[in-house]
């Protein structure tokens, strides 16, 4: 009587025929699972494609005949910026695929550990929001203001004599670099005749 060795091989019968198909299908799944991993930033890229895309088609289908007045019109921003997208896309999608890698996050003086600042986050949202909402009525002059006023303190200003002033300031030069050298109409509000 002989006994059988506790570590034989496996079966010839169709059992064991399956169980030898399932593991090459497993590594193709984790090597595929590997390789994305270890090219995620590819990610990056149709994002970035996607936008670039979208800034390109809008650019395209945006109507300008009101706000054209000469050369560089409104859609000069969106094509440079759509074209600088792509650029950037590809250009990454290149450096991804012959080994770039992205460094870890190694701040010196940031602390990994702590949490989120969602008190900062939630204002400069509120701040946002609020200039939507405001921009119609009040126009652009006042609705900017707040908008750079709102975020400096959102951010952790508190010069309460300056930065309104600097907002204000900011604004209106905002203000008429649009409406009176880009062509691009900004609404005035209250502040239409006297500006």
């Amino acid at each position: 009587m002989t006994a059988e060795p506790t570590g034989s091989a496996p079966s010839e019968g169709p059992a064991g025929a399956a169980g030898s198909d399932k593991e090459p299908a497993q590594e193709q799944g984790t090597t595929t699972r590997s390789w994305l991993r270890d090219h995620s930033e590819l990610g990056v890229c149709v994002l970035l494609l996607a936008l670039g895309a979208l800034v390109l088609t809008d650019a395209l289908t945006m109507s300008v005949d009101i706000a054209q007045r000469g050369p560089i019109g409104p859609r000069t921003v969106p094509f440079v910026v759509g074209s600088a997208l792509l650029l950037v896309a590809v250009l990454l999608a290149v450096d991804v695929l012959r080994g770039g890698r992205g460094e870890a996050e190694g701040g010196e003086d940031v602390d990994l550990d702590e949490p989120a600042d969602w008190r900062t986050v939630l204002l400069l949202s509120g701040v946002f929001l609020a200039t939507a909402v405001l921009i119609g009525p009040l126009g652009f002059p006042i609705a900017g203001a707040l908008l750079f006023w709102g975020s400096a303190y959102a951010l952790g200003s508190r010069h309460y004599d300056r930065d309104p002033l600097i907002a204000a300031v900011l604004s209106l030069a905002t203000y008429f670099l649009f409406d009176n050298l880009l062509g691009v109409p900004l609404p005035g509000g209250p502040l239409m005749g006297v500006i």
